[in-house]
């Protein structure tokens, strides 16, 4: 029996909430993982703008574990630094998923995972059943092997009738595949304090390579929540939370608070037990705050990533062992793409499979003066989940 293709589409996903040690220690490793993921693509992308989702790829990962065995299924755990198969964290995760979509005022989440199935595929039981279970996820027939390629269109109810606009994903070819997964989501946030737009001017933005740019700065003074803080490496830093209203969760930045400290030295000193402790220890504080109007939308392919994780027998045809997918062998991982898009208002937020960021500047009270690159990451507030993670260099 030749080789099945499986094409796998990481997109975007969701927030994570359970309960007691179990909860905190998944939020902890879900954290490490957005931080990797984070790392990876900021070391490929130099002085670029760019917008991830981990929890979007960790998705249909966590999925694909259900029919992985073996040394794929291993390296799949090593990836995501848990397992479905712990009968405790696949207890945990479904109630988390099970809760969305999640909308409250000012909000409004939406998540939807689907495995495409070729018509004559053949499907363990047990896969299927473990699939239909996990929530916000179903198995979808389709037809994959149309001579100029069959296309599928990513959740497009969810995202249109959330963003009001076609998902930045479009469409993906998925000819001669035998099954997609595809995980998707889209989020709309408001500020809990908007921004006036007679307020939004052109300022400065001084680049990584040092070009400066007038860029469309909203403004508005407002009670947040900062602090300062150094790094592992000493460098110092300052944090500052924008909230979403209702409890959508809050966008957080992170800015070099020496401006000849290039936002590359920072990146790789961030871990769990950090961004923990920076956003738990903040405090009110009235401050001037400045934030760029704009639009960033990108897209990876995430194959080179896990195969630099260890992630290599998914995608390879003599290697992969899927059998718990059929019961066969055959089936392996061909592609694995993340498309993300932002767009940030005076509103708030809108984004598929990314999220929001911001950019402060001065005034006669205490400043947070964003006027070079960033780092900036949306949480849910419950857990402290990394939803989205992401980097600001305007050029």
């Amino acid at each position: 029996m030749p080789p099945l293709l499986v094409t796998l589409f990481l997109l975007h996903s969701c927030f994570l909430r359970g309960n007691g040690h179990l909860r905190e220690g998944l939020t902890l490793l879900k954290t490490e993982f957005a931080l990797r993921l984070y790392q990876s693509v900021a070391a490929g992308r130099n002085g670029t703008n760019f917008v991830i989702s981990p929890a979007g790829v960790s998705l249909p990962l966590e999925i694909l574990q259900f029919g992985a065995e073996g040394s794929t299924g291993r390296q799949l755990a090593d990836a995501l630094g848990y397992t479905v198969h712990d009968q405790r964290v696949k207890d945990v995760l479904h109630a988390v998923y099970a809760a969305l979509p999640n909308s409250s005022q000012g909000a409004d989440v939406e998540l939807a995972c689907s495995l495409f199935v070729q018509a004559g595929t053949p499907l363990s039981p047990c896969f299927v059943e473990q699939v239909s279970w996990w929530a916000n996820s179903s198995l979808e027939p389709a037809d994959l092997t149309e001579p100029n390629g069959t296309t599928i269109q990513a959740s497009e109810g969810t995202s249109r009738q959330t963003t009001g606009e076609a998902p930045p994903w479009e469409q993906v070819s998925a000819a001669f595949a035998q099954l997609v997964l595809v995980s998707t989501m889209s989020f709309q946030g408001t500020w809990r304090k908007r921004f006036s737009s007679t307020d939004t001017q052109l300022l400065p933005f001084t680049c990584a390579h040092g070009l400066i740019l007038q860029v469309p700065m909203m403004h508005q003074m407002a009670e947040v929540n900062y602090g300062q803080f150094q790094d592992a490496a000493g460098h110092q830093v300052g944090v500052l939370e924008l909230p979403y209203l209702g409890s959508a969760g809050s966008l957080f930045l992170v800015l070099p608070r020496d401006k000849d400290v290039p936002l590359g030295h920072v990146e790789p000193h961030l871990t769990a037990s950090i961004i923990h402790f920076w956003t738990t220890s903040l405090r009110r504080t009235r401050m001037d705050v400045f934030l760029p109007r704009f639009k960033i939308q990108n897209q990876f392919n995430l194959k080179s990533i896990l195969n630099s994780w260890g992630v290599t027998d998914l995608f390879d045809p003599l290697k992969a062992n899927l059998k718990g997918i059929s019961g066969q062998d055959g089936f392996y991982v061909s592609e694995a793409i993340h498309k993300a898009k932002i767009e940030v208002l005076e509103e708030g937020t809108k984004a598929s499979a990314a999220t929001a960021l911001l950019l402060l500047k001065r005034s006669r009270i205490p400043i947070f003066k964003a006027d070079r690159p960033f780092i900036f990451f949306l949480r849910e507030p419950n857990t402290g989940i990394t939803v989205f993670f992401d980097r600001i260099q305007i050029n």
